[in-house]
């Protein structure tokens, strides 16, 4: 019977949707995640009895035919990057993106990685890292004596140190946009790598044309609307029930055949 394969092809793709569904409310609190979205696609179909094929000598012709779906499969989860709200943090360290662009983080393998996420620290010799310690690139390094950093919407660095009316530059942040940024490959710790699907990356200085600006003391809040979420998840859980009668249904005509007598 169909119905029992084309009602599991649902279960199996409602359950990859509540899988999805699940890490964006993990990721609610997340610095600068991008919410994902599950979309599907129907199957192969069977053609009983096909359209526009000739039904009589006449000429006339089958006007719709019978086709037979065999279910869903997933066709994409596809990344939103729609602008997560800025929330102010007060170190002078965190910058936040307003508008396009990623923050370029050199890896310990030399691969080169992207991430939205600007919760920045500086390491034991004052360089610019992420949380776990990569450094940004370009690199930028603030002197042990220096008594207040400021960031422009620019991307330059500037520092006070002792004795120096005047601020001192010591680096200029560029950022990087994709043609598709949803192509990027998530690796996980908020990085992504560059893919055939995104394109290549094109560098440029924060706030220019096409390049977002920056706004230091913030950082991007995750773009998940708990809402919506768990409207979706209702969706999903009650579509994946529906599904399971359909199995029920099923098996209890498979049931009612077996239970003929000739």
């Amino acid at each position: 019977m169909r119905a029992l394969r084309i009602a599991a092809t649902g279960m199996s793709a409602q359950q990859m949707n509540v899988e999805v569904i699940s890490n964006n409310i993990a990721n609610m609190n997340t610095v600068g995640f991008k919410r994902q979205r599950a979309e599907f696609q129907d199957l192969l179909y069977q053609n009983v009895e096909r359209q526009g094929a000739q039904s009589s000598e006449a000429g006339t012709v089958v006007p719709t035919g019978i086709q037979l779906g065999a279910g869903v499969k997933a066709g994409s989860v596809y990344r939103i990057t729609q602008q997560g709200n800025l929330t102010q943090t007060g170190n002078r360290f965190d910058l936040a993106i307003d508008g396009k662009g990623f923050f370029q983080v050199q890896m310990p393998s030399g691969e080169m990685a992207f991430t939205r996420a600007g919760n920045f620290s500086v390491n034991d010799q004052g360089q610019l890292v992420t949380d776990d310690g990569y450094l940004i690139e370009p690199a930028i390094n603030i002197p042990t004596d220096a008594k207040d950093v400021i960031i422009s919407k620019s991307g330059q660095v500037q520092v006070l140190t002792e004795g120096e009316a005047e601020p001192t530059t010591v680096g200029q942040l560029e950022l990087a946009i994709f043609f598709n940024e949803a192509g990027l490959e998530a690796i996980g710790d908020n990085l992504f790598l560059e893919s055939g699907a995104s394109g290549a990356a094109s560098i440029g200085t924060p706030g220019t044309v096409g390049y977002g600006q920056l706004y230091q003391g913030y950082t991007e809040a995750s773009n998940v609307d708990a809402v919506s979420e768990i409207t979706a998840l209702i969706v999903a859980q009650r579509a994946y029930e529906m599904n399971s009668k359909i199995v029920t249904a099923a098996d209890e005509m498979l049931q009612a055949t077996s239970q003929l007598k000739s």
